[in-house]
């Protein structure tokens, strides 16, 4: 009884933008161009201590986390979000935090003795 009612449910679901796989992943590569393409620009107007390269990589690391979701829904949902993301860029609405906030984890850590903080010219 219960599964029957799961299966309507899943049939009566509405795609969001893209109806087959085809269509998403076509969305999904025309994502990442627009991103490749940005991050020139992201570069020169952020004053950012990164190199395009780098950007790319990273570009091509944040797509590559994502690559194992197969439902449609959720594949749309992470294109609006990314879309979003990259208007906001492109329009100069974030600041240079937030684009440095996506190379948090290539940052080397802060040293925790003594001399290595005195060194690095942070308070002991």
């Amino acid at each position: 009884m219960a599964s029957r009612a799961v299966q309507q449910g899943f049939k009566q679901v509405k795609p969001i933008l893209s109806t087959n796989h085809h269509e998403a992943k076509r969305r999904v590569l025309n994502l990442y161009k627009a991103w490749y393409r940005q991050i020139p620009y992201v570069v020169k107007d952020f004053d950012v201590p990164i190199s395009v390269k780098m950007g790319r990589e990273k570009v091509r690391e944040m797509f590559n986390k994502n690559k194992h979701i197969t439902d449609i829904r959720t594949i749309d949902l992470l294109v609006i979000k990314g879309q979003m993301e990259l208007v906001e860029t492109a329009q100069i609405w974030k600041q240079r935090p937030h684009i440095m906030k996506y190379f948090e984890d290539t940052v080397n850590e802060r040293p925790a003795d003594f001399l290595g903080k005195f060194y690095d010219g942070h308070d002991p």
